[in-house]
């Protein structure tokens, strides 16, 4: 049955958009009706000439969000028990395609995160305090990439220093108290740079529009990651500790460093649970995590306060009675 759904699933694709299963099987349901006009990319189980990855196609994510969006209207028309069995599909196609995909990062014990000598000189060499700014709402509240840039104004109580935002990954809306010096830094940049945010819709990190065409008034969070990597250079941090594995053959291999945008998350999250004597379930409410198993990826040990551990723990006390013992 699955295989039957996915089959009729390509033959929509093949249409073109015309027409799709409905959810009884009985008959095909018009796209029109979901008023979208989809131009699917080519596919070479339809017999077209390859589509994805293809150097002559205008753009891959342009073929792929149409794919998707493709996708979507026929999931909008099958049942329930249909769109299990295609997600049944799906996953096995997955696993097949990724069977020798690296399950467990590269990165293994290695520490992610910035220590706090690190954080410093990172946020000393950034000449720019909109970035600066930005870097130290992920260092402190823990905010992904796309959730900092995305800070605007009317989301602040400025009474109660309560930031209400939207987890990324979750997608429910969620809030963070703003401390003080930190909230002391926004105040002095909305007051410095209050006519570009206003421009903005109130956007914190506002994008310069003299050097994007981009219709979205916020920084762009592949710039930030470049203005990132640069102050990391400049602090003397950058560290790359692998290469990436890539599937596709047309993607050159990446140089894999040590600390990302990411890291100031890894950095805050860390921090939040040493100044609550590593409190689970208070650390995971702070990273948004649903699963406090994931945050417990994000907690980082030194290695220095490993070394000291084990050392504390099987040190010379204990070797001096284990001697004793042999005797």
């Amino acid at each position: 049955m699955s295989n039957i759904i996915y089959k009729r699933i390509l033959f929509g694709l093949c249409r073109g958009g015309r027409a799709w299963p409905n959810a009884t099987g009985l008959g095909p349901v018009s796209i029109a009706d979901a008023r979208v006009q989809i131009s699917p990319p080519a596919n070479p189980i339809c017999g077209d000439k390859p589509g994805f990855g293809n150097p002559k196609r205008k753009s891959r994510k342009e073929d792929f969000n149409r794919f998707s969006e493709s996708l979507k209207q026929v999931s909008m028309n099958v049942s329930w028990h249909q769109l299990q069995q295609l997600q049944s599909v799906l996953h096995k196609t997955q696993t097949k395609r990724f069977a020798g995909k690296r399950k467990t990062p590269k990165y293994g014990s290695l520490s992610k995160a910035f220590s706090d000598i690190q954080l410093q000189r990172f946020l000393h060499v950034i000449d720019s305090d909109k970035f600066r700014l930005l870097f130290n709402y992920q260092a402190q509240l823990g905010l992904r990439i796309g959730e900092a840039v995305r800070v605007n104004i009317n989301s602040i109580d400025l009474e109660t220093r309560e930031l209400t935002l939207k987890t990324e990954k979750a997608q429910l809306m969620d809030s963070l108290l703003i401390p003080m010096p930190l909230f002391k830094d926004t105040i002095a940049f909305i007051s410095k740079h209050k006519a570009e945010i206003e421009k903005a819709q109130g956007y914190l990190f506002y994008a310069d529009k003299l050097r994007t065409k981009r219709p979205e008034p916020y920084l762009e969070q592949d710039y930030v990651r470049n203005r990132f990597r640069y102050y990391v250079r400049l602090a003397e941090l950058d560290e790359i500790y692998d290469t990436s594995d890539e599937t596709n053959p047309n993607r050159s291999v990446r140089h894999l460093h040590r600390l990302t945008t990411h890291s100031l998350r890894h950095y805050a999250i860390t921090s939040f649970a040493k100044q609550t004597n590593g409190n689970l379930v208070l650390t995971s409410r702070f990273a948004r995590h649903s699963d406090p198993s994931t945050t417990m990826t994000y907690i980082s040990t030194r290695k220095e306060e490993l070394y000291k551990e084990i050392d504390n723990t099987f040190g010379l006390s204990q070797a001096i009675s284990l001697k004793k013992s042999l005797q």
